[in-house]
């Protein structure tokens, strides 16, 4: 047989599959290869007058205005900090919530609990913020009328304090995407030989011991890829999260402040659309070689575990 041959059966083995990844593979092309054209906008100053194109080239002039500027810092701090406590407490959450939901496994209530946990990921940012207002509100919200207030504490004006949104961002995220996050981890322990979990209780070892020494070693690969991918976009932040939920209040911008939200700022108030750019692949270069970094480590601690 040769090659042509089977390069002939193999594809039209194959042709079901990638027809069902085309819709896919063509919404990425179009919306994260395409778009990549554009990168030299970075390195122009934008002129309406003149086009794009026959704008002056400036080199890296945005990207020195850029780092000069106390923005550079705190847009930076913020989305990776953020991220790494999204990526750890989102981890630990959406693990604890799986093997919880693993032992509800069959039981009437476990579909109620598990749509529960998912319905908060459904839920519009614009919503969110007004939720999140209705607790927060210094005059009326829940917490300075309902538990401060009765118990004569002094009330705090939530969206002037930036001190206490970096707990206040992490409580909210992890509200709303653990439950998501979890049904990953709930696919894969429901799909562990229950015999190893029988003959561990034979051999007399409890649910904790069960838990310490199967389920979580046994999800150690599917933490590291998920963990590789959440690197992937540690400088990439919830738009919705930083700028709509804290309701883009000025005196918060210390500890609200990301790249997504100075983007945006930069392009609705300043109108710098090659700051923008700038700021943009900042942010891309800096994740693909914070991945690249992440998978090198993982590749010489533990190879079958690497993307790569």
């Amino acid at each position: 047989m040769t090659n042509k041959t089977m390069r002939s059966r193999g594809l039209k083995k194959n042709l079901p599959l990638l027809l069902l990844a085309a819709p896919g593979l063509l919404y990425f092309i179009l919306n994260s290869y395409i778009p990549m054209a554009g990168v030299f906008i970075a390195f122009k100053n934008i002129d309406y007058a003149k086009g794009i194109f026959r704008s002056d080239w400036i080199g890296f002039d945005n990207f020195r205005f850029l780092f000069q500027t106390s923005d550079a810092w705190i847009m930076t701090r913020n989305t990776l900090l953020y991220n790494v406590a999204f990526i750890v407490f989102g981890t630990i959450f959406s693990i604890l919530i799986a093997i919880f939901m693993s032992e509800l496994i069959g039981k009437a209530y476990s579909k109620l609990f598990q749509s529960g946990l998912v319905l908060p990921n459904l839920i519009s940012m614009v919503v969110l913020s007004y939720l999140v207002f209705a607790f927060l509100n210094a005059d009326s919200g829940f917490i300075n009328h309902s538990i401060l207030r009765p118990l004569g504490l002094p009330e705090i004006n939530w969206y002037s304090e930036p001190k206490y949104w970096p707990y206040l961002l992490v409580i909210i995220q992890m509200w709303k995407t653990a439950g998501y996050g979890s049904i990953v981890y709930i696919a894969f322990i429901a799909g562990i030989d229950k015999s190893i979990y029988e003959a561990a209780k034979i051999d007399g070892a409890g649910k904790l011991k069960q838990i310490w020494t199967i389920t979580l070693p046994l999800l150690k690969p599917t933490v590291v890829i998920l963990t590789l991918m959440s690197v992937g976009r540690i400088f990439n932040s919830d738009f919705g999260l930083f700028y709509q939920v804290p309701m883009n209040a000025g005196a918060l911008y210390s500890t609200t402040q990301t790249i997504d939200t100075y983007v945006y700022r930069a392009l609705m108030q300043v109108n710098d659309i090659g700051m923008s750019a700038a700021a943009g692949l900042y942010q891309s270069l800096v994740g693909f070689g914070l991945v690249m970094l992440a998978n090198a480590i993982v590749k010489k601690l533990d190879a079958d575990n690497a993307l790569f």
